[in-house]
């Protein structure tokens, strides 16, 4: 009975020191994208505003995963393999997209921020596999 006690729940896995960073980096992260999604909205569609700001949010994360969170080398060929965790993301993430501004009409202003904060998870799990290679 007491195993069981000690044993850590999935949630509690999560929340350790790299999650904790990867939570910060990831704001860090959002708050950049953010900006310059507002920005291009100011020229362009929503989904073309997302998808740039999007592209630019996964260099800028690939290096804050790597040396904050993870404390691992830049590598070229783990530069290459992480846009496969933000095309997953960005498939479900446009999705979500499309769904929360068409058919529940909440702002595009408002929506990418929801959008990340829901595929969190997914993205660090994917994010720790490439960077760290376990």
């Amino acid at each position: 009975m007491k195993a069981e006690k000690d044993r850590p729940t999935l949630w509690m896995r999560f929340i350790n020191k790299e999650f904790l960073k990867f939570i910060i980096s990831g704001g860090i992260n959002t708050v950049a994208t953010y900006g310059i999604y507002l920005l291009l909205l100011l020229l362009w569609e929503y989904m073309i505003s997302y998808t740039i700001s999007y592209v630019l949010g996964i260099f800028l994360s690939y290096y804050l995963n790597t040396f904050f969170v993870f404390k691992e080398k830049v590598t070229f060929l783990k530069f290459i393999k992480f846009p496969v965790v933000y095309l997953v993301q960005y498939l479900m993430n446009l999705v979500i997209l499309h769904l929360l501004v068409e058919y529940i009409k909440l702002p595009a202003e408002i929506v990418p921020i929801i959008v990340v904060i829901l595929t969190m998870p997914i993205t660090y799990l994917l994010s720790k596999y490439i960077i760290k290679g376990r």
